[in-house]
């Protein structure tokens, strides 16, 4: 879903999503009151109904792919508890695709290859998800509390005998939205990416740190 005011998308830009309603996405507060005008005849229309089919549905995101989808999980994202209450493959899963999205991302946007990855020549992307992790665990509370270094091996273990993910082959936004059936789901690894490196393919920071609720 593009900038409803500017069309940019991710991971061009970061785009964030109306807090009141969630059906649109911004990347920038300039963007955000530019359009507030228009948006603001449905906002809260489309809030009531968000809210409505919020509470008759348990689905969670995403659709599969995963054991136990979550709900809200760009609250928690922006919580920084976006690994926390998840059984642990999942949680595996979702640093082994966040690294394989950010190493096509960088290649793709920057022309950056990632050294120790599938695009640097290596069989697998082994040791550079290793150095990834070391990353991670450097972002304080960002990792669930039952993370050890015995996960975290068990974790380099599963992307390599995993047939997805896996860390011997390399992933496109496509492959992401088709595997875990929703089309937002990029937006979340490359959000969570965001929060372990500090910025997105591009070297911006990002530019909304909550969701925004314009008053009338």
């Amino acid at each position: 879903m593009p900038c409803k005011t500017c069309q940019k998308t991710e991971p061009e830009v970061s785009l964030k999503r109306c807090a009141k309603c969630s059906s649109e996405s911004y990347c920038s507060r300039e963007c955000q009151k530019a359009d507030w005008k228009n948006h603001k005849k449905v906002c809260g229309k489309q809030g009531s109904s968000a809210s409505a089919s919020a509470s008759t549905s348990t689905r969670g995101s995403p659709a599969k792919g995963l054991d136990q989808p979550i709900p809200d999980p760009f609250t928690r994202l922006d919580r920084g508890t976006y690994l926390h209450d998840r059984p642990e493959k999942d949680v595996y899963k979702l640093l082994i695709d966040t690294y394989r999205l950010r190493v096509e991302d960088m290649y793709r946007l920057e022309g950056e290859v990632e050294q120790d990855s599938l695009y640097s020549g290596a069989s697998d992307g082994l040791a550079g998800f290793k150095k990834f992790l070391r990353k991670v665990s450097t972002r304080k509370g960002l990792l669930p509390s039952w993370w050890t270094p015995e996960k975290q091996k068990e974790c380099e273990e599963f992307g390599m005998t995993s047939s997805e993910p896996s860390l011997k082959t390399g992933v496109e936004k496509a492959d992401i939205i088709e595997h875990y059936g929703d089309s937002q789901f990029p937006m979340q690894l490359r959000m969570l990416g965001e929060a372990i490196w500090g910025n997105t393919p591009g070297g911006r920071t990002r530019l909304l740190f909550s969701p925004i609720v314009f008053q009338d």
